[in-house]
């Protein structure tokens, strides 16, 4: 799908484009939702840029992904998608900044492209450039960072009081370390996206400083730039303390899940060395011999009851004394 972004006084508003028509001459963002070839080749007939395919998107070299060709600014990112699914998803988005346009191609609808066209669509200070509209976009995808990382923070606080927490007797034996261990792989999905993200938008804001003409980037848009640069380093920082506390709490779980399999293999020790002496009087006086103590007595079968019984009740009391229950 082909979208054309033409600024107004009210804000940015998008014009649908029927298949090859002429691109609005006042457009300054053109937008390729999962274009046809037909669509690409209709771009760049009449803008005079060159859209790169998948397959060239997909690529991780740094001059397959940031380069400039007749002064138009290539740039390729990779921005993690569907966070609110079960597990994120990461794609390619490519930005190409030239004069009087942005193309962005991209083959994903992610949520900070969604929030970024309603908030220009009542601000006319967010689309008066495609340089400008450029930084907007980036500032909503570093935002959505932000908005996920915090969420995995909140998370991660959530399973570590769940795991820490002391048992309680009406909830003895509810804890579900399972589920525990599947928040904490979603978790450590979503910041690897997360941080697969930032790296990508920190190389591709240092190219854009570094490589833009000084009369395409103003003053205050290179330091709004500076500033996004900033807050991606920071949030990549923060991603890996993140990343550190999610191992923590893995091992810490891992570890409950010994603790309670180790508590599980002592009860049945115990009931074995309790009930180990019983069998042993019980297999003594089952034996098919002619003379046996206490076998014709008539109290015989009550004192072997009476000694099975204590020879199960002294092993408790022991392990009970020492602790081990």
């Amino acid at each position: 799908m082909l979208s054309a972004f033409v600024p107004h006084a009210q804000g940015l508003v998008r014009v649908e484009q029927p298949p090859l028509a002429p691109i609005p001459a006042d457009a300054v963002w053109i937008d390729l939702l999962e274009p046809t070839p037909e669509e690409e080749k209709h771009v760049e007939r009449s803008l005079g840029v060159a859209i790169p395919t998948p397959e060239e998107m997909r690529e991780i070299e740094a001059s397959s992904r940031l380069y400039e060709e007749d002064g138009v600014l290539y740039m390729t990112a990779t921005i993690a998608t569907r966070f609110d699914a079960d597990l994120p998803e990461s794609a390619q988005v490519t930005f190409i900044l030239a004069d009087s346009r942005l193309v962005t191609n991209r083959y994903v609808d992610p949520l900070p492209f969604r929030r970024f066209i309603a908030h220009a669509q009542a601000r006319p200070a967010a689309c008066s450039s495609p340089a400008v509209v450029l930084a907007g976009l980036l500032e909503a995808i570093v935002n959505r960072m932000a908005d996920v990382l915090e969420r995995v923070a909140g998370e991660l606080d959530s399973v570590t009081a769940l795991v820490f927490s002391p048992p309680r007797p009406e909830r003895a034996g509810q804890r579900d370390f399972r589920g525990v261990l599947q928040r904490v792989g979603q978790n450590g999905e979503v910041i690897s996206k997360a941080r697969e993200s930032l790296v990508s938008l920190g190389r591709l804001l240092v190219f854009l400083q570094q490589h833009a003409p000084n009369g395409r980037l103003t003053d205050e848009l290179r330091a709004r730039l500076r500033t996004l640069s900033r807050d991606v380093i920071a949030m990549s920082d923060y991603a890996s303390f993140l990343n550190d506390k999610l191992q923590f709490v893995l091992d810490a779980t891992l570890g409950m899940i010994n603790i309670d399999q180790n508590d599980i293999l002592k009860i049945f020790s115990v009931v074995t060395v309790v009930l180990l002496p019983p069998s042993v009087i019980g297999a003594f006086y089952g034996m098919n011999f002619q003379h046996m103590p206490w076998q014709h007595a008539p109290w015989g079968h009550w004192a072997a009851l009476a000694l099975m019984v204590a020879s199960a009740i002294i092993p408790y009391l022991l392990v009970k004394r020492r602790g081990w229950l």
